[in-house]
Protein backbone atom coordinates (compact mmCIF):
# COMPACT_ATOMS: atom_id res chain seq x y z
CA UNK A 1 0.00 0.00 0.00
CA UNK A 2 1.06 3.66 -0.77
CA UNK A 3 1.91 5.54 2.35
CA UNK A 4 0.70 9.11 2.70
CA UNK A 5 2.17 12.10 5.15
CA UNK A 6 0.38 12.21 8.21
CA UNK A 7 -1.64 16.06 7.68
CA UNK A 8 0.50 17.63 10.84
CA UNK A 9 3.65 16.12 9.42
CA UNK A 10 2.25 17.52 6.07
CA UNK A 11 1.68 21.27 7.57
CA UNK A 12 5.14 21.20 9.43
CA UNK A 13 6.89 20.62 5.41
CA UNK A 14 5.09 23.21 3.81
CA UNK A 15 5.70 25.56 6.72
CA UNK A 16 9.19 24.68 6.34
CA UNK A 17 9.36 25.71 2.65
CA UNK A 18 7.66 28.57 2.82
CA UNK A 19 10.30 29.85 5.54
CA UNK A 20 13.44 28.52 2.92
CA UNK A 21 11.92 30.36 0.66
CA UNK A 22 11.36 33.20 2.26
CA UNK A 23 14.92 33.52 3.86
CA UNK A 24 16.71 32.48 0.65
CA UNK A 25 14.59 35.77 -0.83
CA UNK A 26 15.94 37.85 2.16
CA UNK A 27 19.61 37.21 1.19
CA UNK A 28 19.01 37.42 -2.94
CA UNK A 29 21.92 39.89 -4.46
CA UNK A 30 20.21 43.20 -4.50
CA UNK A 31 18.74 44.06 -7.82
CA UNK A 32 20.85 45.94 -10.29
CA UNK A 33 20.73 49.53 -11.17
CA UNK A 34 20.36 49.65 -14.78
CA UNK A 35 21.75 52.30 -17.14
CA UNK A 36 20.29 52.62 -20.34
CA UNK A 37 22.15 53.68 -23.59
CA UNK A 38 20.80 55.37 -26.06
CA UNK A 39 23.15 55.84 -29.17
CA UNK A 40 24.30 54.95 -32.88
CA UNK A 41 25.13 51.02 -32.86
CA UNK A 42 24.58 50.23 -36.39
CA UNK A 43 25.03 52.43 -39.72
CA UNK A 44 27.84 54.20 -40.77
CA UNK A 45 28.86 55.02 -37.12
CA UNK A 46 28.44 51.98 -35.75
CA UNK A 47 32.47 52.64 -34.42
CA UNK A 48 31.62 55.66 -32.53
CA UNK A 49 28.57 53.67 -30.34
CA UNK A 50 30.92 50.77 -29.99
CA UNK A 51 33.60 52.71 -28.62
CA UNK A 52 31.17 54.87 -26.06
CA UNK A 53 29.65 50.96 -25.23
CA UNK A 54 33.63 50.05 -24.28
CA UNK A 55 34.05 52.84 -21.86
CA UNK A 56 31.01 52.88 -19.89
CA UNK A 57 31.12 48.84 -19.87
CA UNK A 58 34.79 49.24 -18.19
CA UNK A 59 33.62 51.97 -15.84
CA UNK A 60 30.82 50.29 -14.70
CA UNK A 61 33.29 47.07 -14.25
CA UNK A 62 35.50 49.38 -11.75
CA UNK A 63 32.71 50.05 -9.79
CA UNK A 64 30.97 46.54 -9.37
CA UNK A 65 34.86 45.37 -8.65
CA UNK A 66 34.34 47.13 -5.58
CA UNK A 67 31.18 45.83 -5.15
CA UNK A 68 28.63 47.72 -6.69
CA UNK A 69 26.59 50.83 -5.15
CA UNK A 70 26.08 50.55 -1.21
CA UNK A 71 22.65 51.56 -0.22
CA UNK A 72 21.00 51.10 2.64
CA UNK A 73 19.76 47.68 1.65
CA UNK A 74 22.95 46.58 -0.02
CA UNK A 75 25.38 46.68 -2.44
CA UNK A 76 23.68 47.02 -6.22
CA UNK A 77 25.77 46.29 -9.27
CA UNK A 78 25.33 48.46 -12.03
CA UNK A 79 24.17 46.88 -15.55
CA UNK A 80 24.12 48.85 -18.68
CA UNK A 81 21.56 48.35 -21.49
CA UNK A 82 21.86 49.16 -24.77
CA UNK A 83 19.46 50.85 -27.40
CA UNK A 84 20.00 51.68 -31.38
CA UNK A 85 18.78 55.20 -32.36
CA UNK A 86 20.80 54.74 -35.25
CA UNK A 87 21.16 58.05 -34.75
CA UNK A 88 18.07 59.03 -35.68
CA UNK A 89 15.88 61.72 -33.53
CA UNK A 90 12.48 59.88 -34.39
CA UNK A 91 14.39 56.72 -33.27
CA UNK A 92 15.80 57.55 -30.50
CA UNK A 93 11.94 58.20 -29.56
CA UNK A 94 11.19 54.46 -29.92
CA UNK A 95 14.20 53.29 -27.89
CA UNK A 96 12.83 56.10 -24.99
CA UNK A 97 9.68 54.73 -25.17
CA UNK A 98 11.32 50.93 -24.93
CA UNK A 99 13.64 52.40 -21.92
CA UNK A 100 11.37 53.49 -19.72
CA UNK A 101 8.37 50.51 -20.35
CA UNK A 102 11.73 48.41 -19.03
CA UNK A 103 11.26 50.38 -15.53
CA UNK A 104 15.21 52.21 -16.18
CA UNK A 105 15.98 54.79 -14.53
CA UNK A 106 19.10 56.64 -15.66
CA UNK A 107 19.68 57.01 -19.43
CA UNK A 108 22.86 58.03 -21.39
CA UNK A 109 23.40 59.53 -24.92
CA UNK A 110 25.75 62.20 -26.33
CA UNK A 111 27.16 61.01 -29.80
CA UNK A 112 24.19 63.95 -31.72
CA UNK A 113 23.05 67.18 -30.03
CA UNK A 114 20.03 66.88 -31.82
CA UNK A 115 19.18 63.70 -30.21
CA UNK A 116 20.08 64.88 -27.21
CA UNK A 117 17.65 67.95 -27.32
CA UNK A 118 15.00 65.62 -28.31
CA UNK A 119 15.53 63.51 -25.72
CA UNK A 120 15.60 66.15 -22.78
CA UNK A 121 12.13 67.38 -23.85
CA UNK A 122 10.75 63.67 -23.73
CA UNK A 123 12.50 63.83 -20.34
CA UNK A 124 10.81 66.62 -19.52
CA UNK A 125 7.59 65.06 -20.56
CA UNK A 126 7.50 61.48 -19.09
CA UNK A 127 8.79 62.85 -15.56
CA UNK A 128 5.44 65.01 -15.35
CA UNK A 129 3.62 62.46 -16.72
CA UNK A 130 5.22 59.74 -14.58
CA UNK A 131 6.22 60.96 -11.61
CA UNK A 132 6.74 57.19 -10.09
CA UNK A 133 9.02 56.56 -13.02
CA UNK A 134 11.06 59.52 -13.30
CA UNK A 135 14.04 59.33 -15.40
CA UNK A 136 17.61 61.22 -15.22
CA UNK A 137 19.60 62.25 -18.34
CA UNK A 138 23.11 61.89 -18.38
CA UNK A 139 24.66 63.19 -21.36
CA UNK A 140 28.39 62.25 -22.70
CA UNK A 141 29.31 64.18 -25.47
CA UNK A 142 26.56 66.47 -26.87
CA UNK A 143 28.28 69.97 -27.14
CA UNK A 144 24.99 72.40 -28.02
CA UNK A 145 25.72 74.91 -25.78
CA UNK A 146 21.18 75.41 -25.68
CA UNK A 147 21.37 72.00 -23.13
CA UNK A 148 22.96 73.84 -20.38
CA UNK A 149 21.44 77.02 -21.27
CA UNK A 150 18.24 78.06 -22.89
CA UNK A 151 17.26 74.48 -23.06
CA UNK A 152 18.32 73.58 -19.74
CA UNK A 153 16.63 71.08 -17.58
CA UNK A 154 16.90 69.51 -13.66
CA UNK A 155 16.44 65.79 -15.26
CA UNK A 156 19.78 66.80 -17.85
CA UNK A 157 23.51 67.02 -17.00
CA UNK A 158 26.46 67.21 -19.69
CA UNK A 159 29.94 65.81 -18.51
CA UNK A 160 31.27 67.24 -22.03
CA UNK A 161 32.56 70.38 -22.09
CA UNK A 162 30.12 72.41 -24.30
CA UNK A 163 31.22 73.74 -27.70
CA UNK A 164 31.82 77.35 -26.18
CA UNK A 165 33.64 75.81 -23.42
CA UNK A 166 36.09 74.33 -26.16
CA UNK A 167 36.25 77.37 -28.34
CA UNK A 168 37.04 79.30 -25.12
CA UNK A 169 40.02 76.59 -25.13
CA UNK A 170 41.21 77.32 -28.88
CA UNK A 171 40.87 80.61 -28.46
CA UNK A 172 42.82 81.30 -25.53
CA UNK A 173 45.36 79.57 -27.04
CA UNK A 174 44.86 82.35 -29.88
CA UNK A 175 45.18 84.82 -27.84
CA UNK A 176 48.51 83.83 -26.62
CA UNK A 177 49.85 83.21 -30.02
CA UNK A 178 51.31 87.12 -31.25
CA UNK A 179 52.41 85.24 -34.58
CA UNK A 180 48.29 84.75 -35.38
CA UNK A 181 46.85 88.06 -37.26
CA UNK A 182 44.58 86.13 -39.77
CA UNK A 183 41.93 83.30 -39.29
CA UNK A 184 39.59 82.12 -41.38
CA UNK A 185 36.67 79.65 -40.03
CA UNK A 186 35.15 77.15 -42.20
CA UNK A 187 32.45 74.32 -40.52
CA UNK A 188 29.84 72.10 -41.64
CA UNK A 189 26.39 73.83 -42.87
CA UNK A 190 24.21 72.27 -40.18
CA UNK A 191 23.37 73.67 -36.81
CA UNK A 192 26.91 72.31 -34.50
CA UNK A 193 28.73 74.14 -37.43
CA UNK A 194 27.10 77.23 -37.43
CA UNK A 195 27.13 77.51 -33.19
CA UNK A 196 30.93 76.78 -34.09
CA UNK A 197 31.11 80.06 -36.09
CA UNK A 198 29.47 81.92 -33.97
CA UNK A 199 31.53 81.47 -30.94
CA UNK A 200 34.73 81.60 -33.13
CA UNK A 201 33.94 85.47 -33.90
CA UNK A 202 32.85 86.18 -30.76
CA UNK A 203 35.47 85.01 -28.63
CA UNK A 204 37.97 86.29 -31.31
CA UNK A 205 36.63 89.72 -31.40
CA UNK A 206 36.34 90.04 -27.20
CA UNK A 207 39.92 88.44 -26.93
CA UNK A 208 41.99 89.52 -29.83
CA UNK A 209 40.22 92.65 -31.63
CA UNK A 210 43.24 93.09 -33.48
CA UNK A 211 43.20 89.49 -35.29
CA UNK A 212 41.47 90.06 -38.85
CA UNK A 213 38.50 87.21 -39.37
CA UNK A 214 39.40 86.46 -43.18
CA UNK A 215 37.08 84.04 -44.02
CA UNK A 216 33.90 82.93 -42.51
CA UNK A 217 31.96 80.27 -44.61
CA UNK A 218 29.98 77.01 -44.36
CA UNK A 219 30.10 74.18 -46.94
CA UNK A 220 27.37 71.19 -47.08
CA UNK A 221 28.15 68.24 -44.34
CA UNK A 222 29.77 65.13 -45.88
CA UNK A 223 29.42 66.05 -49.80
CA UNK A 224 32.82 67.46 -50.79
CA UNK A 225 35.81 65.20 -51.44
CA UNK A 226 37.83 67.75 -52.66
CA UNK A 227 38.85 70.70 -50.38
CA UNK A 228 41.21 72.62 -52.81
CA UNK A 229 39.05 75.27 -53.86
CA UNK A 230 38.80 76.43 -50.25
CA UNK A 231 42.01 75.71 -49.47
CA UNK A 232 43.15 78.26 -52.19
CA UNK A 233 40.55 80.94 -50.50
CA UNK A 234 42.45 80.75 -47.31
CA UNK A 235 46.19 80.79 -48.77
CA UNK A 236 44.89 84.11 -50.99
CA UNK A 237 43.01 85.49 -48.15
CA UNK A 238 46.69 85.07 -46.10
CA UNK A 239 45.29 83.05 -42.91
CA UNK A 240 47.96 82.36 -40.70
CA UNK A 241 45.48 79.92 -38.83
CA UNK A 242 42.27 78.08 -39.62
CA UNK A 243 39.23 77.51 -36.73
CA UNK A 244 37.16 74.73 -37.97
CA UNK A 245 34.55 72.57 -35.68
CA UNK A 246 35.00 69.67 -38.72
CA UNK A 247 34.73 66.03 -38.12
CA UNK A 248 35.17 62.51 -40.06
CA UNK A 249 35.81 63.19 -43.68
CA UNK A 250 35.18 66.65 -43.69
CA UNK A 251 38.03 66.92 -41.22
CA UNK A 252 40.59 64.81 -42.51
CA UNK A 253 40.24 65.70 -46.66
CA UNK A 254 40.30 69.67 -45.51
CA UNK A 255 43.73 68.99 -43.37
CA UNK A 256 45.04 67.25 -46.37
CA UNK A 257 44.10 69.63 -49.16
CA UNK A 258 45.73 71.76 -47.13
CA UNK A 259 49.06 69.60 -47.09
CA UNK A 260 49.17 69.29 -50.75
CA UNK A 261 48.51 73.02 -51.34
CA UNK A 262 51.78 73.61 -49.04
CA UNK A 263 49.22 75.47 -47.11
CA UNK A 264 51.26 75.87 -43.80
CA UNK A 265 48.31 77.50 -41.21
CA UNK A 266 47.73 75.97 -37.93
CA UNK A 267 44.37 73.97 -37.87
CA UNK A 268 42.81 74.60 -34.43
CA UNK A 269 40.09 71.83 -34.01
CA UNK A 270 37.71 70.32 -31.92
CA UNK A 271 38.05 66.70 -33.06
CA UNK A 272 41.47 66.15 -34.84
CA UNK A 273 42.01 63.61 -31.84
CA UNK A 274 38.62 61.36 -32.46
CA UNK A 275 37.89 57.37 -33.41
CA UNK A 276 40.04 56.80 -36.36
CA UNK A 277 41.10 61.02 -37.19
CA UNK A 278 44.64 60.53 -36.52
CA UNK A 279 45.57 57.68 -38.72
CA UNK A 280 43.27 59.45 -42.01
CA UNK A 281 45.21 63.34 -41.26
CA UNK A 282 48.52 61.32 -41.43
CA UNK A 283 51.41 63.60 -41.45
CA UNK A 284 49.50 66.33 -43.26
CA UNK A 285 48.56 66.70 -39.12
CA UNK A 286 51.89 66.46 -37.72
CA UNK A 287 52.88 70.00 -36.06
CA UNK A 288 50.06 72.13 -37.36
CA UNK A 289 46.94 70.28 -36.38
CA UNK A 290 45.78 71.00 -32.80
CA UNK A 291 42.40 69.63 -31.01
CA UNK A 292 41.02 69.73 -27.47
CA UNK A 293 39.60 67.83 -24.98
CA UNK A 294 39.21 67.06 -20.84
CA UNK A 295 42.16 64.72 -21.34
CA UNK A 296 44.32 62.23 -23.56
CA UNK A 297 46.91 59.52 -23.96
CA UNK A 298 49.57 61.72 -22.76
CA UNK A 299 48.55 64.03 -20.39
CA UNK A 300 50.31 62.10 -18.15
CA UNK A 301 53.47 64.06 -18.94
CA UNK A 302 56.28 61.79 -17.22
CA UNK A 303 56.06 57.87 -17.36
CA UNK A 304 54.73 56.07 -14.72
CA UNK A 305 52.24 59.07 -13.95
CA UNK A 306 48.58 58.25 -12.63
CA UNK A 307 47.39 59.10 -15.97
CA UNK A 308 49.38 56.96 -18.10
CA UNK A 309 48.49 53.77 -15.37
CA UNK A 310 45.02 54.50 -15.96
CA UNK A 311 45.12 54.40 -19.90
CA UNK A 312 47.14 51.49 -19.62
CA UNK A 313 45.37 49.71 -17.73
CA UNK A 314 42.23 50.22 -19.62
CA UNK A 315 44.44 49.00 -22.39
CA UNK A 316 45.07 45.96 -20.94
CA UNK A 317 40.69 45.27 -21.04
CA UNK A 318 41.09 46.24 -24.87
CA UNK A 319 44.41 45.49 -26.31
CA UNK A 320 43.99 45.60 -29.80
CA UNK A 321 44.66 49.14 -31.80
CA UNK A 322 41.34 49.52 -33.26
CA UNK A 323 39.67 49.53 -29.53
CA UNK A 324 42.30 52.21 -28.40
CA UNK A 325 40.53 55.11 -27.93
CA UNK A 326 39.62 56.43 -24.01
CA UNK A 327 36.53 58.81 -23.35
CA UNK A 328 37.98 60.10 -19.33
CA UNK A 329 34.76 61.90 -18.98
CA UNK A 330 32.77 58.81 -19.21
CA UNK A 331 34.37 57.14 -16.39
CA UNK A 332 34.12 60.58 -14.46
CA UNK A 333 30.21 60.28 -15.70
CA UNK A 334 29.72 56.77 -13.72
CA UNK A 335 32.08 57.75 -10.94
CA UNK A 336 30.00 60.57 -10.42
CA UNK A 337 26.87 58.79 -10.71
CA UNK A 338 27.61 56.13 -8.45
CA UNK A 339 28.81 58.72 -5.83
CA UNK A 340 25.69 60.65 -6.01
CA UNK A 341 23.44 57.49 -5.72
CA UNK A 342 25.44 56.59 -2.67
CA UNK A 343 25.09 60.35 -1.12
CA UNK A 344 21.40 60.08 -1.93
CA UNK A 345 20.64 56.53 -0.13
CA UNK A 346 18.71 56.02 -3.11
CA UNK A 347 18.21 55.56 -6.86
CA UNK A 348 15.50 57.73 -7.00
CA UNK A 349 16.09 59.88 -9.82
CA UNK A 350 15.16 63.48 -7.90
CA UNK A 351 17.45 62.60 -5.12
CA UNK A 352 20.15 61.24 -7.05
CA UNK A 353 20.28 64.35 -9.43
CA UNK A 354 19.65 66.83 -5.81
CA UNK A 355 23.13 64.82 -4.77
CA UNK A 356 25.13 65.60 -8.32
CA UNK A 357 24.15 69.42 -7.63
CA UNK A 358 27.67 70.65 -7.13
CA UNK A 359 29.08 67.28 -6.80
CA UNK A 360 32.65 67.02 -7.00
CA UNK A 361 35.00 64.51 -8.65
CA UNK A 362 38.78 63.74 -7.56
CA UNK A 363 41.04 61.22 -9.24
CA UNK A 364 44.97 61.64 -8.89
CA UNK A 365 44.99 62.72 -12.08
CA UNK A 366 41.56 64.50 -12.73
CA UNK A 367 39.01 67.03 -11.29
CA UNK A 368 36.05 68.52 -11.62
CA UNK A 369 32.62 69.70 -10.33
CA UNK A 370 29.01 70.02 -11.61
CA UNK A 371 27.80 72.98 -11.65
CA UNK A 372 24.37 73.45 -9.84
CA UNK A 373 23.26 76.41 -12.01
CA UNK A 374 22.94 74.53 -14.97
CA UNK A 375 24.30 70.76 -14.76
CA UNK A 376 27.10 71.93 -16.72
CA UNK A 377 30.65 69.50 -15.82
CA UNK A 378 33.45 71.71 -15.09
CA UNK A 379 36.55 70.90 -15.29
CA UNK A 380 40.40 71.06 -17.26
CA UNK A 381 40.80 71.32 -21.03
CA UNK A 382 44.21 70.12 -22.80
CA UNK A 383 45.27 71.76 -26.07
CA UNK A 384 47.08 69.52 -28.04
CA UNK A 385 49.76 68.81 -30.97
CA UNK A 386 49.47 66.36 -32.97
CA UNK A 387 52.81 64.06 -33.33
CA UNK A 388 54.30 61.43 -34.60
CA UNK A 389 55.26 58.60 -32.48
CA UNK A 390 58.43 58.29 -33.56
CA UNK A 391 59.92 61.53 -33.33
CA UNK A 392 59.84 61.04 -29.38
CA UNK A 393 58.08 63.40 -27.86
CA UNK A 394 55.00 61.38 -27.10
CA UNK A 395 54.16 57.96 -25.07
CA UNK A 396 50.96 57.19 -26.69
CA UNK A 397 50.06 56.72 -30.13
CA UNK A 398 46.29 56.91 -30.72
CA UNK A 399 44.87 53.53 -32.03
CA UNK A 400 48.35 51.86 -33.25
CA UNK A 401 48.29 54.77 -36.14
CA UNK A 402 51.73 56.10 -35.05
CA UNK A 403 50.48 59.64 -34.74
CA UNK A 404 49.37 60.96 -31.27
CA UNK A 405 49.49 64.49 -29.48
CA UNK A 406 51.02 66.36 -26.99
CA UNK A 407 50.34 68.91 -24.26
CA UNK A 408 50.60 72.14 -25.87
CA UNK A 409 48.83 74.41 -23.38
CA UNK A 410 46.82 73.30 -20.08
CA UNK A 411 43.37 75.31 -19.20
CA UNK A 412 42.88 74.87 -15.41
CA UNK A 413 39.20 74.50 -14.97
CA UNK A 414 38.43 78.13 -13.53
CA UNK A 415 39.34 78.94 -16.84
CA UNK A 416 37.03 77.05 -18.76
CA UNK A 417 33.96 78.60 -16.89
CA UNK A 418 31.15 80.58 -19.24
CA UNK A 419 28.10 82.17 -17.88
CA UNK A 420 24.80 80.82 -18.25
CA UNK A 421 21.56 81.77 -19.12
CA UNK A 422 19.67 78.79 -17.48
CA UNK A 423 16.30 79.39 -16.05
CA UNK A 424 16.15 76.04 -14.06
CA UNK A 425 12.72 74.82 -12.49
CA UNK A 426 13.64 72.55 -9.65
CA UNK A 427 11.05 69.70 -8.39
CA UNK A 428 9.97 69.84 -4.90
CA UNK A 429 13.05 67.68 -2.47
Amino acid sequence: MKKFLQPKLLVTLCAAIVACTLNLAAHAAPAPIRIGMIDGLSGPFANAGEAVVRNISYAIDRVNARGGVSLPDGKHPLQLSTFDNKLGVEDSLVQFRQLTDQGISFLIEGNSSAVAAALVDAVNKHNQREPDKRVLFLNYSAVDPALTNEKCSFWHFRFDASADMRMQALTEAIKADDKTKRVYIIGQDYSFGRQVAKAAREQLTSKRPDIAIVGDELHPIGKIKDFAPYIAKMKSAGADAVITGNWGNDLTLLVKAAKDAGFKAKFYTFYANSLGAPAAIADAGVGVVRAVAEWHPNAGGTPNSPSDAFYQEYRKRYPQAKDDYMYLRMHVMIEMLAAAIEKAKSADPRAVAYALEGAHYQSAFHSATMRAADHQLIQPLYLMQMQRADSGGIRFDNEGSGYGFRTERFIPAEQTVLPTSCKMQRPAR
